[in-house]
C-alpha cells in the first residue's frame, strides 16, 4: 500500500509543480524584459531534489504549454530543449559534486543555469533548421539574431540560479515527510 501512496503523491505533486512552472512563466511574460522566468530554477531544483523523477513535472509543463498556446512548430524544440539543463543537474547531484562546499555549489548552479539561457537559441536552431530548411549560414544568422534575447535569458537564469540550492533542499525535506492518508 505504501508504494501506491507514494505513486499517487508523486503524481499529484509533479502535476502541481508542472502547472506552477507554466503559471509562473506566463505570469512573468508581461515583464518588460523577455525570457526572464523561473523555468531554469525549477528544472534545476527539481532535478537535484527528485533526480530522474524531475522529468515528470518538466513534461507536464511542456504539455500544458503546448495545450494552452497550441502544438505548433515553436513547441517542437520544447520536447528536447530542457534536457541539457536536466542532464547538467543530474551530474551536479551525483556523488562527487555532492561533496562541493555549498558556496561553490551555488556558483556552479548559477553558472549552469546561465549557460543554458545563453545557449537557448543554439539549442533551438536544430529544429528550426529541419523545419525551415536552414543551411549553416541560416543557422548562424538565427543564433546571432537571437543573441540579445539569449543574453537577457542568461542574466535572468543566473539570478534565479541563486535559489536552486535552497529550493532543492526544501523539496528534499518535504519529500521525506510521511504520507498522510
Amino acid at each position: 500500500m505504501r508504494s501506491y501512496t507514494r505513486k499517487v503523491r508523486d503524481l499529484t505533486v509533479f502535476a502541481l509543480l508542472g502547472a506552477m512552472m507554466f503559471l509562473t512563466k506566463n505570469a512573468m511574460a508581461g515583464l518588460p524584459l523577455p525570457n526572464i522566468h523561473p523555468l531554469g530554477l525549477f528544472i534545476a531544483a527539481f532535478t537535484l531534489a527528485y533526480r530522474a523523477r524531475a522529468l515528470a513535472p518538466l513534461y507536464v509543463y511542456v504539455m500544458v504549454d503546448g495545450a494552452f498556446w497550441g502544438f505548433s512548430m515553436w513547441w517542437i524544440p520544447y520536447l528536447y530543449i530542457w534536457l541539457p539543463l536536466w542532464g547538467m543537474f543530474m551530474l551536479v547531484g551525483a556523488a562527487p559534486a555532492k561533496k562541493l562546499p555549498v558556496k561553490l555549489k551555488v556558483l556552479l548552479c548559477m553558472f549552469l543555469c546561465g549557460l543554458h539561457g545563453l545557449s537557448f537559441g543554439m539549442l533551438y536552431v536544430p529544429a528550426q533548421a529541419v523545419m525551415f530548411g536552414l543551411n549553416f549560414n541560416g543557422m548562424v544568422a538565427w543564433i546571432i539574431a537571437g543573441l540579445p534575447f539569449d543574453i537577457i535569458h542568461a542574466v535572468g537564469n543566473l539570478a534565479m540560479g541563486t535559489l536552486i540550492i535552497p529550493l532543492s533542499e526544501l523539496l528534499k525535506k518535504l519529500d521525506k515527510q510521511p504520507n498522510y492518508p
